[in-house]
C-alpha cells in the first residue's frame, strides 16, 4: 500500500482544479458557513443544495441569527430539502454554540463531533476546510473512488467496510493539504468516477485502478443492506368552513416533526369512501362526523421516503357554519391563500400546487 500512496495523492492533487466544479462554498474558510453547507449537503445533491445554502446564509448571516430564529421560519426556509431532522439539529447546534460557547465555533474535531447533527464525515469536512486539520472525509463519492481503486468487495454500508475505507482515506491523505485533498476526492467522484458510465479514460488514477484492470468497475462499490420501506396510508382532511381551513403542527417524534399538515387520519390500508373513513375509530373527536360533506377526494399520491412510502389522500370536506371552536392547541385556523406561509411536507405541497393550477 505504501507505494500506492504517493501515486494516488500526487495524481489526484495534480488533477484537481477548483474551477472544474464551481460551488458557492468552495474557497470559504468561515466555519459557520462551511457547517451550513455540509449540513445542507447531507443526503442532498450539490445542485439542489446550492440555492438553499445561499438563502440560509443571507437570512442568517451569523450563528447568532440562526440560533435566535423562530423554528417556523427555519423550517419554512428548509422546506423541500427533506430529512427535516437536519434542520432541527442545525437549530439545536446553533443555539448550543450561541448560548453555551459564547458564539465561538468549535475548532477541534472532538468539539465539532459534540454538535447535534455532526457525525464523523461532517466533522472531518469542517475540520479540514475551516481549520486545515488533517482529517479525511469519507462520503459516497469517496467510497466509490476507493472501492474501485482498490477493487474492494467490502460492503461500504457495513461496519467493517466503513472502518476500512475511512482508514484508507486517512492513509492516502498523509501530509497533503487536507482541504485540497478532500475536495479533490469529492470532485473526482462527482465528475469522473461517477456511479454510472464513469469516465475511466479521463481519470488521473486509471493507471493503477484495480477495478479497471480487473473489469469490475460496474460492480463497485458493493452495498450489503437492502432497504425495506414501510407503507403508510395518510388521509388528510382539507376542511372548508366559513372561508377558513384547519392545519396542525406535527409534534410527535415521527417524520415531518414541526412541519404543518392538514388534520390527519392514518389508516392501516387504503380507504375506499367517506363512510368508511367516518367510521374509523381514529376520526378526530373535535370534528363531528355527521357534519362533514364531501366535496371531492384528491389522490392517492405517493411520496417515497428513505424507509417509508407515504400514500396520501386529500379529502376535501365542507362544514356548515363557522369553523370548529374547540381545536387542539397545535391546530391553527387559516385561509387557503395563506397556506404558502407555512412549512409543509412535499406531498402536501403537491396538493397545494395542484389547487393553484
Amino acid at each position: 500500500m505504501s507505494s500506492a500512496v504517493p501515486f494516488f495523492t500526487t495524481a489526484l492533487l495534480d488533477w484537481y482544479l477548483p474551477e472544474r466544479r464551481p460551488l458557492p462554498w468552495k474557497h470559504i474558510t468561515d466555519p459557520y458557513q462551511i457547517w451550513l453547507s455540509e449540513i445542507i449537503l447531507q443526503q442532498t445533491r450539490a445542485a439542489q443544495g446550492a440555492p438553499y445554502f445561499e438563502r440560509f446564509r443571507q437570512h442568517f448571516p451569523s450563528v447568532a441569527d440562526l440560533a435566535e430564529a423562530p423554528t417556523d421560519e427555519l423550517m419554512k426556509l428548509w422546506e423541500g430539502l427533506g430529512y427535516y431532522s437536519r434542520a432541527r439539529n442545525l437549530h439545536a447546534a446553533a443555539q448550543y454554540i450561541h448560548r453555551e460557547l459564547g458564539g465561538q465555533f468549535p475548532d477541534t474535531h472532538a468539539g465539532l463531533l459534540a454538535l447535534p447533527g455532526v457525525g464523523p464525515y461532517t466533522a472531518a469536512a469542517i475540520a479540514s476546510f475551516a481549520f486545515k486539520l488533517p482529517y479525511a472525509v469519507v462520503d459516497g463519492n469517496v467510497y466509490r473512488v476507493l472501492s474501485r481503486y482498490l477493487n474492494s468487495a467490502l460492503p461500504v454500508d457495513s461496519t467493517e467496510g466503513k472502518r476500512f475505507f475511512a482508514d484508507q482515506a486517512q492513509r492516502l491523505l498523509g501530509t497533503a493539504p487536507p482541504d485540497r485533498f478532500n475536495q479533490a476526492m469529492m470532485d473526482l467522484g462527482a465528475m469522473v468516477c461517477t456511479p454510472k458510465s464513469p469516465d475511466c479514460g479521463g481519470c488521473p488514477l486509471s493507471d493503477r485502478c484495480q477495478a479497471l484492470e480487473q473489469g469490475t468497475v460496474g460492480e463497485r462499490p458493493v452495498k450489503g443492506k437492502k432497504m425495506q420501506r414501510r407503507e403508510r396510508h395518510f388521509n388528510f382532511l382539507v376542511l372548508a368552513a366559513g372561508g377558513h381551513s384547519v392545519i396542525e403542527k406535527r409534534l410527535d417524534k415521527d417524520i415531518w416533526h414541526q412541519l404543518y399538515q392538514f388534520p390527519l387520519l392514518e389508516t392501516d390500508a387504503f380507504v375506499e369512501d367517506l363512510p368508511a373513513l367516518l367510521a374509523h375509530p381514529g376520526w378526530p373527536q373535535w370534528l363531528p362526523s355527521g357534519e362533514a360533506t364531501l366535496i371531492r377526494r384528491v389522490g392517492p399520491h405517493k411520496q417515497e421516503l428513505t424507509h417509508q412510502r407515504i400514500i396520501a389522500s386529500f379529502w376535501e370536506l365542507e362544514l356548515p357554519g363557522p369553523p370548529p371552536d374547540t381545536l387542539p392547541d397545535n391546530f391553527t385556523l387559516t385561509k387557503p391563500k395563506n397556506w404558502r406561509n407555512f412549512a409543509f411536507p412535499r406531498v402536501i405541497n403537491w396538493y397545494i400546487g395542484a389547487q393553484e393550477k
